[in-house]
């Protein structure tokens, strides 16, 4: 689940940081069909005409989240996906503008959450529903989460998987993470390349985190797994909707 480029970033003796471009979720098994509902498939248009793939998930009928570092020229939002071979039905929106975390940086990819408003609302039902979020009363340390995704699987030699992939994960108490304002994972199973921005969901069913990147504190030894800590965003995430909104709809006021 990890891309070919290296991005350096300080944290103990770190080596290298790669962020999750496309999906491959490492030890991980196929999930059952629309279980996931507020999961989201994010088409990225670049500019230089290629396109790129990354995760996320519903946040309501306007706006989807993601990892700041999925930016792109352009998006296609694919809801309701499960089988990509199979999407005569799954919705299709594109994206009328991308929100990054203000404090976001390319370079060590703190702070890394995006928010994209859709062009046209989203249609719920069974297959296509948003996901409630971790808040600041959640300050436990989750033991057991999930992370899911499409694409490349060690199978598949990594072109992305048809199906939507998920494993389960333990997060560890680190203190460099928390200060990062992070969650972090230690070794096999975790997201791999095109699992960026997927959530990380945890008790009852809440999304704790954003899949962001992963690192190798020592050489040699076990990647480490970092998941943008949602309860720490939260104050940005409602603000940033509500803006948009009040500007959306004081747009159209004066058509």
């Amino acid at each position: 689940m990890f891309t070919h480029s290296r991005v350096a970033v300080l944290f103990v003796v770190l080596i290298s940081c790669d962020p999750v471009y496309t999906a491959e979720i490492i030890g991980g098994h196929v999930a059952v069909p629309h279980s996931r509902p507020y999961m989201v498939l994010v088409e990225r248009h670049m500019s230089d005409g290629t396109k790129k793939y990354c995760g996320g998930s519903i946040l309501s009928e306007d706006f989807v989240m993601t990892a700041a570092h999925c930016q792109a020229k352009d998006y296609l939002i694919y809801l309701g996906l499960h089988d990509m071979s199979l999407n005569d039905e799954v919705e299709r929106i594109t994206v009328e503008q991308a929100f990054p975390n203000i404090h976001y940086n390319n370079v060590t990819l703190m702070n890394d959450v995006m928010l994209l408003k859709l062009t046209s609302k989203a249609r719920f039902g069974s297959k296509v529903k948003s996901i409630n979020l971790a808040s600041k009363n959640d300050k436990a340390l989750p033991k057991s989460c999930i992370v899911s995704g499409w694409g490349g699987t060690k199978e598949s030699n990594g072109l992305l998987s048809h199906k939507l992939m998920e494993t389960n994960i333990t997060l560890i108490e680190n203190e460099n993470c928390k200060v990062e304002k992070s969650y972090c994972s230690k070794g096999e199973p975790g997201p791999g390349l095109g699992d960026s921005g997927g959530p990380l969901v945890c008790e009852h069913g809440k999304a704790y985190g954003v899949v962001s990147s992963m690192f190798k504190p020592v050489e040699n030894g076990p990647p480490l797994f970092r998941y943008a800590k949602i309860p720490d965003y939260n104050g940005w995430i409602m603000s940033t909707v509500k803006t948009a909104l009040m500007r959306k709809n004081a747009h159209n006021r004066f058509q």
